[in-house]
């Protein structure tokens, strides 16, 4: 049997064919005369290799050691999602253990335009209570709609089915602050403002929409999908040889102060997926990753077969969550930072009731000269 010593805090193993054995698993940090292992890798040992933990004559039970940390924030989850990815035949290393640094971090770049919007004067009225403006001048309207894909002009998908363009909050207020809309009821202050008396994150969400629609992107209304935005690239119109286009993007926003419980935040990602839209998380103004803790770096598979901390450097970075916890926009934010530092790529590991552990990569988007950070998050299987 394997016998681990534990003392003030601290997983040793002395024996030197025992030693041997846990290096080629590739466990713990050799100090020379022992191998130093984290409680992670310890209670991994306990519960799947029956390794007795030996505190001085007494031995300690798995709840005997873990108890010691059961104040500790996701304790649990941080062994679960380890267990799970070591379960895989995979390498998991606490991220305190010194590791090779990949030459790159990945980045998804996105094409960039501009948008080069008519010299209209339109007019309109603001209807509050819908947060949607109807314009005026109908030809014009229209000329909006087709080419610039700003508004809804008759009904949706049947542009022939009335002769008015609406417009929603979002492109009521792009168009005022472009100087292209003055709407009779309402100024574009207290248009603003109204917006912001409506939803406390309207400003962020507006951030987020004219970011994108500056760089040529047309952006429209998620609700279908059960995000803020659905996304095309530039160039994109409602209609294209004849038939109506589809998204192949959608946006959620995240502002930094904002707190969501990840068992929400997981089903809008998986409702994405099973349409087939790519999730791109947006979280306004650029992370701060002071303060925030990476769980572990992953090694990952070349050509099927897993690497390991000998011959390679990791891939990922892993943030392990449950199901139940609560993350906030600035710390899912700094995590991500954190693990581009390292040049690797976040994994969020999120372990459910029944332990079952479900991952989705996060991968930078590099979208030109934007102050806000843009991230795909795709579900993984490893």
């Amino acid at each position: 049997m394997l016998a681990i010593a534990f003392e003030r805090g601290r997983a040793e193993v002395t024996d030197q064919s025992s030693v041997d054995q846990l290096r080629k698993g590739h466990f713990g940090v050799d100090n020379g005369k022992s191998l130093a292992l984290s409680v992670e890798e310890l209670l991994y040992l306990m519960d799947v290799r029956n390794a007795a933990c030996m505190h001085g004559s007494k031995q300690l039970t798995f709840n005997g050691l873990a108890s010691r940390y059961w104040r500790k924030r996701k304790f649990m989850a941080r062994y679960f999602t380890f267990k799970d990815w070591r379960e895989r035949g995979l390498v998991a290393w606490p991220y305190s253990y010194a590791f090779k640094v990949p030459n790159s971090t990945p980045v998804k770049r996105y094409p960039s335009s501009s948008i080069s919007l008519p010299h209209y004067k339109l007019a309109g009225t603001f209807y509050k209570s819908d947060l949607i403006s109807v314009l005026d001048d109908a030809e014009k309207g229209r000329e909006l709609y087709e080419k610039y894909w700003l508004g809804q002009y008759g009904s949706y998908k049947a542009a022939d089915r009335g002769q008015f363009s609406k417009l929603d909050i979002y492109e009521s207020l792009f168009l005022a602050e472009e100087g292209m809309l003055q709407l009779g009821n309402i100024s574009t202050d207290e248009m603003r403002k109204y917006a912001v008396s409506r939803r406390e994150d309207f400003l962020d969400l507006y951030e987020v929409y004219k970011d994108w629609r500056e760089r040529g992107y047309v952006i429209k209304t998620g609700f279908k999908f059960g995000t803020h935005f659905r996304l095309y690239f530039p160039g994109a119109k409602p209609v294209s040889n004849g038939n109506w286009m589809h998204s192949k993007h959608v946006i959620q926003v995240f502002p930094k102060r904002s707190k969501l419980l990840i068992s929400e935040w997981a089903r809008a990602i998986r409702v994405a997926h099973s349409v087939r839209k790519t999730f791109i998380l947006a979280i306004p103004g650029r992370a701060n990753a002071k303060g925030v803790q990476i769980d572990y770096v992953l090694f990952y598979r070349n050509g099927g077969e897993a690497d390991n901390p000998d011959d390679a450097a990791p891939k990922y970075a892993m943030f392990s969550l449950s199901e139940e916890e609560y993350i906030g926009g600035g710390e899912l934010a700094g995590a991500i930072k954190k693990a581009k530092a390292g040049k690797l790529e976040l994994v969020l590991a999120i372990a459910d009731r029944e332990t079952s552990v479900t991952y989705y990569r996060v991968r930078q988007i590099a979208l030109h000269d934007s102050n806000h950070d843009y991230y795909e998050i795709e579900w993984m299987q490893p």
